[in-house]
């Protein structure tokens, strides 16, 4: 896109037609041209426009509202299904909780970003095939392969969410980058959102108790699960719509938490010694191990796909760095602890999964490891740890969709 950039440079009709169809992609390619153009009266007009921010709530167009207003509501008609159908909630929700907001978050951008038709199909050919799958598998109290079933579905919905904000350049990195910006934004909105919310939840009860109504199982019923089903479609839509909400306070929380998650771990680490708590022997423990794993990988995904669109910070880069290293240890503690149990006890679903998840994991953070070293020494640019992660992003979804359909079968839906 530079190129495209720098040669229609003075074809103010060939630059807007190609703004228009990659904002995100043609905003950052420009940003980084712009010291070389700077002085050019058309280059400085861009400028100015690309980084004007106004004080003003955008709200979209019509059509978008509607949308998004038409899929909050169906999102909250999902959500009640099990009311509607007399369909047990134990049977419905595990399986089913992903498909609740996710495809409709999928369809947004896949008109957002006007996503070709083989695409669409694709994407939504593996959800319908997912729904139906889930749904057929045997009902059980005891099944380990269904747990394992609906825990990675909503993973491959999220990674199929992911094609669509992607758009029709899968290849490209960056735009696999913004997909990790926009969660961590995302999660910043709903948060905010179901805040407001419940203070407003407890005003109203809070009311109406005063003069003698009681609606707390009628709103709950109601009006909170359809308000929680729509936080992150409303969230969605106010992020993309007015990126200057969240956008600066997305960088501030990745680095408060960066170097706080960092001496977290190390003092965690250190702790277990002194408990004398290991994973080997406590199954319970090595979740929780393994969960605390998970958690610190979002972080670092977040706080490196901020990094990534800045020219970075000596000090955030030692930090994340550091934090990939002692993540490595942890993560290697834990699949010790799965290898061990699993030549001690055998193969079962459970352990089988995790080690998969978790050779997958440290081979994602050995890479980013590497690349924030070489990123310390001047041997590349940040951005190459940003392309380490995207790159590995597909696997997740493959690793969703071998847990999700082959480990039941596998293993006889035990």
């Amino acid at each position: 896109m530079k190129n495209e950039i720098l040669s229609h440079l003075n074809d103010p009709g060939y630059l807007e037609k190609l703004y228009r169809n990659n904002k995100a992609p043609f905003k950052r390619e420009f940003s980084a041209l712009y010291p070389e153009l700077r002085g050019n009266l058309l280059a400085d007009c861009w400028n100015e426009r690309l980084h004007y921010e106004s004080e003003d709530i955008n709200w979209g167009t019509g059509r978008e509202l509607l949308y998004v207003a038409i899929a909050a509501l169906f999102a909250g008609f999902i959500a009640k299904i099990p009311a509607v159908f007399q369909i047990d909630e134990d049977f419905f929700y595990p399986r089913n909780i992903g498909f609740i907001f996710l495809p409709l978050l999928t369809a947004y951008f896949a008109w957002k970003n006007n996503l070709q038709l083989k695409r669409i199909a694709v994407v939504f050919g593996v959800m319908l095939v997912s729904l139906l799958y889930v749904n057929a598998l045997p009902i059980s109290t005891t099944s380990d392969t269904l747990i394992l079933a609906c825990i990675h579905l909503p993973l491959l919905l999220w990674v199929l969410l992911g094609t669509a904000f992607s758009g029709n350049n899968l290849n490209d990195y960056n735009r696999r980058l913004d997909y990790l910006r926009y969660n961590g934004e995302l999660v910043v909105m709903t948060t905010l959102i179901l805040i407001s919310g419940a203070i407003m939840t407890g005003l109203t009860i809070g009311l109406f108790s005063l003069i003698g109504f009681q609606i707390e199982e009628l709103y709950f019923q109601y009006v909170g699960i359809f308000g929680l089903a729509a936080a992150p479609i409303v969230g969605t839509y106010l992020t993309q719509a007015n990126p200057q909400l969240v956008n600066k306070v997305s960088p501030v929380i990745a680095r408060i938490f960066s170097p706080l998650v960092l001496l977290m771990l190390v003092i965690y680490l250190l702790a277990i010694i002194y408990s004398g708590k290991d994973p080997y022997n406590d199954r319970e423990f090595l979740i929780i191990f393994n969960l605390l794993l998970i958690g610190v990988m979002a972080i670092i995904f977040f706080s490196v796909a901020e990094s990534s669109k800045t020219t970075g910070n000596i000090t955030a880069t030692w930090v994340l760095f550091l934090l990939s290293a002692v993540t490595v240890v942890v993560n290697g503690i834990a699949l010790s602890a799965i290898l061990f149990r699993i030549v001690e006890w055998g193969v079962t679903p459970n352990r089988l999964a995790v080690l998969g998840s978790n050779l997958l994991i440290l081979l994602n953070l050995l890479f980013i490891t590497v690349q924030l070293f070489r990123s310390l020494t001047r041997k590349s640019d940040l951005a190459e740890v940003g392309k380490t992660i995207a790159l590995f992003l597909p696997f997740y979804g493959l690793w969703a969709v071998v847990v999700l359909f082959l480990f039941p079968l596998l293993f006889g839906f035990r």
